[in-house]
């Protein structure tokens, strides 16, 4: 028999050794091949911008009343005054709405500060209320920016709104 070939132990086929070494080579040529192009792949998809969660809108508005009605009481010049307000948030993200909702007690607190701060002189005069309530509103879109990352809540409404 030749050099390079020995009979099979089972089969009595004559093997050659170069043979077995020549797919292990070719075997470790090929996983080595298939971990660049993994790599050529996902790591190009790695270094690509990150997408920025895309928020979905409604096209109807949605509402979250803050319940129950805050009630605050600040002084006049002549006695304690006490003031009820009715506060509902408005968005077209529901995911805003439930980031408000979350953070209720947050908001409560933040608004029981503004509304107990107020003069009421100010308050009586529809443009005094109409400025509490855009201080109202960039209070809460603070709070959400904080915790969404955008304001999330178009607009604040006084659903109620009683001095005395």
């Amino acid at each position: 028999m030749a050099q390079n070939e020995q009979v099979s132990e089972n089969t009595g086929a004559p093997r050659k050794q170069g043979t077995s070494k020549m797919v292990m080579v070719m075997g470790v040529g090929m996983l080595a091949m298939a971990g660049v192009c993994a790599y050529v792949l996902l790591g190009a998809r790695a270094h690509e911008p990150a997408e920025e969660a895309k928020v979905v809108m409604s096209k109807q508005e949605q509402f979250l009343t803050m319940d129950p009605p805050f009630v605050v009481n600040f002084k006049d010049d002549q006695s304690m005054r006490f003031l009820q307000v009715g506060v509902s948030l408005m968005s077209h993200d529901a995911a805003a709405l439930a980031a408000a909702k979350d953070a209720d007690p947050v908001i409560r607190n933040a608004l029981v500060m503004l509304f107990s701060s107020q003069d009421y002189t100010i308050l009586s005069d529809a443009s005094g209320k109409q400025k509490l309530q855009a201080q109202a509103l960039d209070a809460v879109r603070k709070i959400l920016e904080q915790r969404l990352g955008r304001p999330g809540i178009e607009a604040l409404y006084f659903t109620s709104f009683v001095m005395q």
